[in-house]
């Protein structure tokens, strides 16, 4: 029997469980469809349909952002487990096929009626630019029921996205996690994940920030939008005040760290080509929380966060190519750093 403080994983992360759809297009196919370049529309299952009649996908992936960072800590090496929902029907299969074969457990009981599952149709434009179109379907059925408090119990930190603010029941199924953390004293890491999402529920989302949130993960744009302001300078002073420490991305320049009075600013992992944003967010977040699980300095963990992104990118699609473990370690070793 499991004892209170007995820990099994290193990370439970809880998100919206979506396949993804990766197609290439030029601006035009953006622009004649008046659809929105960057960041994540959200779209009825009608809209979902016609975009994806006029694509020729390049692959359908298990995704959604905390299953893709739960998968880049897989990847590491971490144990980890994830909660979301998914309808039992192909693409649902998929998902729990791909999630398996990944060394993620994976234990929510999908829907046998309603929605289907969701799906993300993420549109990559020639510049590397990704637009996401995302039929929420089976996932925005997740609730309070399905927050595993033997999983909470059971983990060392609790990583959530944002994206689950936009729908209530889902909302009710943060706070129940949220309440659960604090009462086994697990630390909860929290993603913005969307700007958009963050202008939407921006007084919401501090409360709850200030309240509940551990390790905040966030985009410039994203933290900025946060606190109503421009300036990230003035944006950090803001945050170092309600919440302990945060990770703040900057695409090609790096990231910064903000733990109380100390800011640590590291520069972004050189890469060849960028190929494809998605899922840089989320690998930075696997590779920040991986060295934060192996007692790493911050810096480091920022180090590692910046090179799992770096393999992202280098492709299309959000879930790495390479294992990463190797790929870190490959990567620290030339800075003269243990993996």
């Amino acid at each position: 029997m499991m004892q209170k403080d007995e820990i099994i994983y290193d990370v439970l992360g809880i998100g919206n469980a979506i396949v993804d759809v990766l197609a290439k297009v030029g601006d035009g196919f953006l622009t004649e469809r008046h659809l929105e370049k960057g960041g994540m529309t959200l779209l009825g299952p009608k809209e979902a349909g016609e975009i994806y009649r006029d694509i020729i996908p390049e692959g359908e992936v298990s995704g959604g952002s905390a299953a893709n960072t739960v998968a880049g800590l897989a990847s590491l090496g971490a144990d980890c487990a994830f909660i979301g929902k998914v309808h039992d029907d192909e693409l649902g299969q998929v998902f729990r096929r791909q999630v398996a074969a990944a060394g993620i457990d994976y234990f929510t009981e999908p829907l046998l009626e309603g929605p289907a599952t969701g799906r993300s149709i993420v549109l990559v434009t020639p510049d590397a630019s990704r637009s996401m179109f995302t039929y929420l379907g089976a996932s925005s059925r997740l609730s309070a029921d399905d927050i595993n408090e033997g999983l909470i119990r059971a983990s060392n930190i609790i990583f959530i996205e944002g994206y689950l603010w936009d729908n209530e029941q889902s909302k009710e199924a943060v706070k129940k996690a949220a309440s659960l953390a604090k009462h086994y004293n697990r630390q909860l890491a929290f993603s913005l994940s969307d700007v958009a999402c963050v202008k939407r529920h921006r007084l919401e989302l501090l409360e709850f920030v200030r309240n509940n949130v551990d390790i905040l993960f966030a985009n410039e744009e994203e933290v900025n939008a946060l606190f109503d302001k421009t300036n990230l300078e003035e944006t950090l002073d803001e945050l170092k005040k309600i919440v302990e420490l945060s990770a703040i991305t900057r695409d090609s320049r790096g990231s910064v760290i903000v733990k109380n009075r100390v800011k640590i600013y590291v520069e972004a992992e050189q890469t060849k080509e960028v190929v494809d944003s998605t899922g840089a967010g989320d690998l930075y977040a696997a590779g920040f929380l991986y060295g934060m699980v192996k007692g790493r300095s911050l810096g480091t963990c920022a180090i590692i966060g910046g090179i799992a992104a770096s393999e992202i990118i280098g492709h299309y699609g959000a879930r790495p190519e390479v294992s990463l473990r190797g790929f870190v370690r490959n990567k620290l070793a030339q800075y003269g750093k243990r993996a």
